[in-house]
């Protein structure tokens, strides 16, 4: 093979078996667009089971795919700049960053500096030869938590293979309005909104999307939760809960207007008109170390303003138990 291509394998997993090549390809390798994948296919350099094909084709659990990507130039319109990031851990093959609340994960459309790409390589130069600095998963803007990044082209595979493989475990922790009752699964498949592309929305002929909750503590008009994510669509957090009626605190997009809970305190009233973000923190990730195959698992407490708002909210179920 050519020096200026690498070489990547990856195997099926059972949870997309059945479906076309190229969108199986685009879920296991995500930094990549449909159509460059499209592209490779048509190009003769991704084979399954060493036979040349099509990006129709269907493929079955664990069948094994080689894909001969161009080794990649760092791009040139996403710079490096220095910015203070929380490392949680770092080794030769992967860093897990805390990230905070406010900060955009990689660049868009009007939005091409001081974001985590940039700071990622601003904190290692190497990173501009890995498909956006590295980067595995993303977390919204105003989400706060544990993101894990690659530093070599395969650990980023790895990763990658264990993310469509569902191994990367992602525990959230989560404000929402109304009480909820003992723990439950959401299940509703979701795509994007036809009418507003900035919003999500459950969808019949979407993306399957399975959300786990259990009940951490009630109050008196909201509950806290523990959040597992089986599948990881954009906003599939905040979608499902607001699609089962109790929406995210200062949830902006899909939380609907703010409503001034029954009996609340004024401390509690100013606490939540001046949560401005999502009241939703990703607290723990754990995932196998791409080359020793050891088991990770990281925690990172909620930040200071997630922490106010769970103290405001205690101290109002506290007053009303006592009224």
């Amino acid at each position: 093979m050519s020096a200026e291509f690498q070489r990547i394998d990856l195997d099926v997993p059972p949870a997309l078996a059945g479906q076309r090549l190229d969108a199986v390809l685009a879920q296991m390798l995500p930094e990549h667009s449909r159509t460059r994948i499209k592209g490779w296919i048509e190009a003769g350099r991704v084979r399954v089971g060493r036979l040349p094909c099509k990006p129709r084709d269907l493929v079955r659990a664990g069948a094994h795919i080689e894909v001969e990507i161009a080794a990649r130039a760092p791009d040139p319109e996403v710079e490096a700049e220095a910015m203070a990031l929380a490392v949680v851990y770092e080794d030769p093959e992967v860093r897990v960053i805390d990230k905070p609340a406010g900060l955009v994960v990689h660049p868009g459309a009007g939005n091409r500096s001081h974001t985590l790409q940039n700071a990622l390589l601003g904190l290692d130069a190497s990173a501009a030869r890995l498909p956006r600095a590295g980067l595995i998963h993303r977390l919204d803007k105003d989400t706060s938590g544990l993101l894990v990044t690659a530093r070599t082209p395969e650990a980023q595979t790895a990763l990658t293979r264990q993310m469509a493989e569902r191994t990367i475990a992602r525990t959230y922790f989560a404000v929402c309005v109304g009480l909820m009752i003992g723990g439950g699964t959401i299940d509703a498949p979701i795509g994007r909104n036809r009418r507003d592309r900035l919003r999500m929305s459950v969808r019949g002929d979407g993306r399957a999307a399975i959300t786990h909750y259990r009940v951490l503590e009630r109050f008196r008009g909201h509950t806290y939760l523990r959040v597992e994510l089986e599948t990881g669509r954009t906003h599939q957090i905040r979608l499902h809960l607001a699609h089962h009626r109790h929406p995210l605190i200062g949830d902006p997009l899909y939380g609907g207007r703010f409503s001034r809970p029954r009996a609340a305190s004024e401390a509690l009233v100013a606490a939540l008109r001046t949560f401005k973000r999502q009241a939703l923190h990703a607290g723990q990730l754990a995932f196998d170390q791409p080359r020793t195959g050891k088991r990770l698992t990281f925690t990172a407490a909620p930040p200071a303003d997630f922490q106010a708002l769970l103290q405001a909210l205690r101290s109002d179920a506290r007053a009303g138990r006592e009224a």
